[in-house]
């Protein structure tokens, strides 16, 4: 049955390609977005430019807000500001995908430092929020409303684990750092083992565990000893290591040691005439 660590490390997971999904999806309907309103401003100009609409509006009589079929303001450059922001929401979600996958971690170590490995999730929650509520303010199709309606969730999960995990929500979700944890953990437990002289291992001898073996109860990672006797010791000082007993101390309340030259019976002194 895996162990806590493991349902952390499939849980972080599943949501950093559910984010990774969203992103994509936010890129596609950003693109699509952008196309349609290129091509409603074109109509728009055709028609009469800021004058009317397509429907035969007459923008000088009423107000129109947005030209028809888009989300472009009705205002002076209007369609280069609508345009240049799907760039924006593009751009930012490429850089999204590639911190979201950790390539390349150098780069976002160095120049984007809460989007690399040493920051947790909430900045990247907060980011994606922002880039969902800069297209939920849009009246938009609903390709675009359901991946917005989506990434704009999905950071508010990123958050809510940035919050819980911190800074180490990425290590543990990744998979380098798993596989260097396994490596590492036998050599510490084989330091630790020798260093407290429980266990020192040796070619002839199959009759004491480890104690990380001990702790755990596991006969798997058991191993052949010389036990706390001599034999171990000096197997223990052949590959370097040593044993060094402590120092003799007396608490402050003992009481002070008695002098060992008071005699303990009285001394008689013979005389030639005793008998």
């Amino acid at each position: 049955m895996p162990k806590l660590s493991g349902y952390t490390f499939i849980g972080l997971n599943i949501v950093r390609g559910l984010s990774i999904v969203t992103l994509i999806l936010l890129f596609s309907s950003s693109i699509v977005t952008m196309v349609s309103d290129i091509k409603a401003v074109n109509v728009f100009m055709k028609a009469g430019g800021s004058n009317s609409t397509t429907s035969g509006i007459d923008c000088s009589e009423f107000d129109c807000d947005y030209i028809e079929g888009s989300t472009v303001p009705n205002q002076a450059a209007g369609a280069f500001w609508a345009v240049l922001n799907r760039l924006l929401i593009i751009f930012q979600s490429i850089v999204l995908i590639m911190s979201e996958v950790g390539w390349p971690a150098s780069f976002f170590d160095r120049f984007f430092p809460i989007l690399g490995k040493d920051f947790g999730l909430g900045a990247l929650g907060v980011i994606q929020c922002l880039l969902g509520a800069a297209v939920l303010s849009h009246h938009v199709d609903k390709f675009s409303l359901v991946s917005a309606f989506f990434l704009f969730s999905i950071g508010c999960v990123n958050i809510f684990l940035g919050l819980v995990f911190r800074e180490k929500a990425k290590r543990l979700r990744s998979l380098a750092a798993r596989d260097d944890d396994k490596d590492v953990l036998p050599i510490a437990d084989k330091t630790r083992t020798l260093y407290l002289g429980h266990t020192y291992t040796g070619s002839s001898e199959k009759e004491s565990t480890t104690l990380s073996a001990a702790r755990s109860g596991s006969t798997a990672s058991s191993r052949a000893g010389m036990g706390f006797g001599r034999q171990g010791e000096k197997a223990a000082a052949a590959k370097g290591f040593f044993v060094q007993p402590p120092e003799e101390s007396v608490p402050p309340y003992a009481p002070k040691p008695k002098s060992h030259f008071r005699a303990s019976s009285p001394v008689t002194s013979s005389s030639p005439t005793a008998v």
